[in-house]
């Protein structure tokens, strides 16, 4: 999950941006509101926490501009005016939930997660693809009830091809949802991270779910749709995906 951090105190902004990596979330920052409206146009988010009082457009008019241009990613509004005129009008002007400073960073993890529940279908607390099963919650894989050892950044790969199980994702795509501004395009971390996912989830003895397709992507597949050696069988359609028993998929 990619997330826009609007906030212009730099202590406040360190803290956050340290605890949401720590959770496997992509960061991006902005201090004014003009940058925070520069940000969401070129790049799409999953999510925006947006402080009120920052320089240029304040976090109103930003909040509200972002909803006129049709932009409907969850807004979190996160600030220290705390009067009730000031929380009728963020929501007034299109946030989804307001959290005022000081704030427990646990607090702002569980609206993240409810409201990012609440954006969509596809965000249940449990995800599978055949016996690759996520429980999002606590942020851990396992397959065939064995657990898998994920680092916070690969399980948020693994987590964006599960969401996005059946299809496949190209190289952009990933780059977009998983890593922040900072990514080297031109770099092959995503083909490390592939990697070392593949050595994980597809260990000797099961079938290949995480598979390459050459100059397009990568595509995450039910073990059915595969034979022993991992490749799609012919003529087979895409990998059967239970997300939370829904049949709906991204």
């Amino acid at each position: 999950m990619r997330i826009l951090l609007v906030e212009d105190d730099a202590g406040v902004r360190r803290f956050v941006v340290k605890g949401l990596r720590e959770q496997a979330y992509a960061v991006d920052t902005a201090v004014t509101g003009e940058e925070a409206l520069y940000q969401a146009e070129i790049n799409e988010y999953d999510l925006v926490i947006l402080d009120i009082m920052i320089p240029g457009p304040d976090g109103f008019d930003v909040c509200r501009r972002l909803r006129n241009s049709g932009r409907e990613m969850p807004i979190l509004m996160l600030t220290a005016r705390d009067a009730v005129e000031d929380r009728v009008r963020g929501l007034d002007r299109g946030a989804d939930d307001y959290l005022t400073k000081p704030f427990e960073f646990r607090e702002l993890l569980a609206r993240l997660r409810a409201l990012l529940r609440r954006s969509t279908e596809l965000h249940p607390p449990r995800l599978s693809v055949g016996e690759l099963v996520l429980d999002t919650a606590a942020q851990n894989a396992t397959r065939g009830g064995d657990a898998i050892s994920l680092t916070h950044k690969e399980y948020a790969l693994l987590e964006y091809l599960v969401r996005n199980a059946g299809r496949v994702v190209s190289r952009a795509e990933i780059a977009e949802h998983v890593w922040d501004e900072s990514f080297d395009p031109f770099s092959n971390l995503i083909e490390v991270y592939i990697n070392r996912l593949r050595r994980k989830i597809d260990p000797d003895g099961h079938s290949g779910l995480l598979q390459t397709r050459r100059g397009a992507g990568y595509i995450l597949k039910s073990g059915e749709d595969c034979d022993a050696g991992g490749r799609a069988q012919a003529g087979s359609g895409q990998g059967k995906v239970n997300v939370s028993d829904r049949k709906k998929h991204a």
